[in-house]
């Protein structure tokens, strides 16, 4: 027993990874307890990465941005693993997990604690292997979720919404507006109405989207800051 308490907490990796995973198993023993259980339905969770709420917004394509090409390469990152199609804590579990698994077999089959702390740069092709491996790994949850009718959270409604630019605009060009929603930060693609300039940190308020509904449409918000 001493000897696998050893091995989970020792080198370092193991114990980052080995506190990382039970963490989630403390989330989910939690939620059992509670009477959720593994959520079949809306029990996803924004998220956030530079402002980019992954299952609210249909980015455009990369020729689209303009400049703003970062949405569409992390939209890329995130579908690669599945993220949307599954509840986020499901697949954070997941790669929580697996990176456990093979930190636990190289700290053995490398004797990675001759390296002391500078063990812990391991994580790093670790997690890139994760990653890569988390592709796979996630096509049969998907597959169950897919069966019992889970569609991922519901979009928010942006219409009408106060936000700041993040970008300038003028003419046709597409830029970029962050909004915050229930403490969300969330950043969509976004056009002037009618071609006006908007500056960068500008208020603005949505006012419409294009048919696709990728794309929203704002006009400068008039308010007593930005008079």
């Amino acid at each position: 027993m001493d000897a696998i308490l050893h091995s989970l907490f020792n080198p370092l990796p193991n114990a980052i990874m080995t506190v990382l995973t039970g963490m989630s198993l403390l989330y989910w023993l939690f939620t059992m307890l509670m009477g959720d259980g593994f959520d079949f339905g809306d029990a996803d969770a924004n998220i956030d990465f530079d402002g980019v709420d992954v299952h609210e917004v249909d980015s455009p394509d990369d020729a689209d941005l303009q400049g703003d090409g970062e949405t569409s390469l992390f939209s890329k990152a995130m579908n690669f693993i599945n993220i949307g199609k599954a509840p986020l804590m499901v697949i954070v579990t997941l790669f929580k997990f697996i990176g456990w698994l093979i930190t636990i077999a190289a700290s053995l089959a490398l004797n990675l604690a001759q390296f002391g702390w500078k063990s812990v740069l391991v994580l790093i092709p670790i997690f890139i292997l994760t990653y890569l491996l988390m592709h796979y790994v996630t096509i049969p949850v998907v597959k169950l979720y897919k069966k019992v009718g889970y569609t991922g959270e519901e979009p928010h409604d942006f219409l009408g919404r106060s936000g700041t630019m993040r970008t300038s605009l003028t003419g046709d060009r597409i830029g970029s507006v962050e909004i915050i929603i229930d403490s969300d930060v969330i950043r969509l693609p976004v056009k002037s109405q009618n071609g006006d300039t908007i500056a960068y940190g500008d208020p603005v308020v949505i006012t419409g989207e294009t048919a696709d509904r990728k794309i929203y449409y704002v006009k400068k918000e008039i308010n007593l800051h930005s008079i």
